[in-house]
């Protein structure tokens, strides 16, 4: 039996050492990456909320074509969504006990030459009209009271004028007239012999 052949290796060049990074070229991105505030953690750190399918591989091309941001080491993990019971008013009404979707976070580590840095927090609002928003707001909230189980038992909006109106006819104090007496068309709607204007009473 021949004895194997040794094949002797040589010096490992540098850039056989390093990692392939910016291969893969991303053109039109399918995904959504929500970018988190994160005060606690060094500035050349950054977090990412991300889809379940995304890699590190993915999210290091991502920020080096489209921002031009070098990533040196990334850490992920997925949190899993507690167990919660389906509820009728749910949007996607689900019977019995499921857990949520999972969501996968990413920190991705920079350069500490370029580190980011958050801007102070706005205090003033007003360019964004977040009075506009907040009303918005509370009137989506007060209408889904009033359509849904609760409101059959509340009081429709104006329900108080139209009972005052109705003890006044009771007791003689007003007159009741259509409502088509006020546009101006009470004398062709008689002239026509309308039905409407012979039950008009």
């Amino acid at each position: 039996m021949r004895p194997p052949k040794v094949r002797l290796l040589g010096p490992l060049k540098p850039n056989q050492v390093v990692p392939p990074r910016g291969q893969k070229k991303v053109y039109l991105p399918n995904f959504t990456l929500t970018f988190l505030r994160t005060p606690f953690a060094a500035p050349n750190y950054a977090t990412f909320i991300t889809p379940l399918n995304l890699n590190k591989f993915d999210i290091k091309d991502y920020l080096y074509h489209l921002y031009g941001v070098e990533v040196l080491s990334v850490r992920s993990y997925v949190q899993q969504a507690k167990v919660r019971r389906g509820k009728p008013g749910d949007r996607i009404p689900k019977a019995g006990f499921f857990r949520p979707r999972a969501t996968k976070r990413m920190t991705v580590e920079m350069p500490a030459t370029s580190p980011f840095v958050w801007p102070e927090a706005p205090t003033d609002f007003s360019p964004w009209d977040q009075e506009a928003q907040r009303k918005a707001e509370a009137s989506q909230k007060r209408e889904k009271k009033l359509t849904g189980d609760e409101g059959r038992y509340m009081p429709k909006p104006g329900a108080e004028e139209l009972r005052k109106q109705a003890e006044e006819l009771l007791a003689g104090k007003s007159t009741w007239r259509p409502g088509w007496a006020d546009w101006g068309v009470a004398g062709r709607v008689a002239e026509r012999g309308d039905v409407g204007a012979q039950v008009g009473m």
